[in-house]
């Protein structure tokens, strides 16, 4: 009965991490750029009562006995499928059609990276800045800040589908001037660290950024100027999971209360 109540008690404590991933994604519901999360599971450890088990005539049986001692929660995944992308008109709103993440710097130099791209043009000491709404420079391809001089009348620049950058000539045709936004590729994009306002950041399980002009494969994608994408969490499978979640608590509950029962009718025999 000791083995139940801790058993059941595993349940309960697995589920209800369940429920704050769900709440977590309802909550994100319509936050740019957001994957939702799933909670994964795995047993624990089997507690052998007997090796060999045997019939009323004393006949081994194929198996042995083993009791369960419960689950846990292995992993919390996000999935990176794609957002709807939806129109804005801004100019400095940019999406991602496919897969693969904005460069972002953050405050103490190193690299993030998002696919929030809510961005703006802030006034830097040596010109305009391409930044998101927090004010952290956007990375080019080669891992620098976006900097455009006075010489450019911001609301002019076009982003084409490949991260481009171009401004209109004499003959008023939009032609590069030399900067590409930066947008990294992960193999193993579930393994990035999550941190504050929708950044990630590179960890040994997500492996090293994929990008176009290392030369190294990545997958194709365009670059949507005036577009953002939305979360891609569905409120219905939401609600649908949650109600699993709670009826799988409550049922986990019930079992420590008739451990309980069991437990003190044990007691009472005289």
């Amino acid at each position: 009965m000791m083995r139940s109540l801790w058993t059941a008690a595993s349940g309960m404590t697995s589920q209800q991490t369940n429920v704050d991933i769900i709440s977590n994604n309802l909550a994100n519901i319509n936050t740019t750029g957001y994957k939702k999360e799933s909670a994964q599971f795995k047993s624990l450890l089997y507690q052998t009562i007997q090796d060999q088990s045997y019939d009323n005539n004393g006949n081994p049986k194929p198996s042995g006995i083993q009791v369960g001692l419960g689950v846990k929660n292995s992993a919390i995944t996000s999935q990176y499928t794609e957002g709807t992308l939806s129109e804005t008109g801004s100019d400095y709103d940019l999406a991602i059609d496919g897969k693969g993440f904005f460069m972002v710097q953050t405050a103490d130099g190193g690299t993030a990276y998002t696919r929030n791209g809510s961005f703006q043009m802030a006034v830097g000491e040596n010109g305009m800045v391409l930044a998101t709404s927090d004010g952290n420079p956007v990375l080019d391809t080669n891992g620098q800040p976006i900097i455009l001089d006075k010489s450019y009348n911001t609301s002019n620049i076009i982003i084409d589908e490949s991260g481009n950058l171009c401004y209109p000539d004499a003959n008023n045709n939009a032609k590069p001037i030399g900067i590409q936004i930066g947008v990294a590729q992960f193999n193993n994009p579930t393994g990035l660290s999550k941190a504050a306002d929708s950044l990630l950041t590179e960890t040994d399980a997500s492996g090293s950024p994929l990008l176009e002009t290392t030369g190294t494969t990545v997958g194709k994608y365009k670059i949507k100027q005036g577009f953002l994408e939305g979360s891609n969490v569905q409120a219905v499978d939401e609600m649908v999971n949650l109600i699993v979640a709670q009826r799988a608590y409550e049922m986990n509950s019930k079992i420590v209360k008739a451990a309980d029962e069991m437990m003190q009718q044990a007691n009472n025999l005289r």
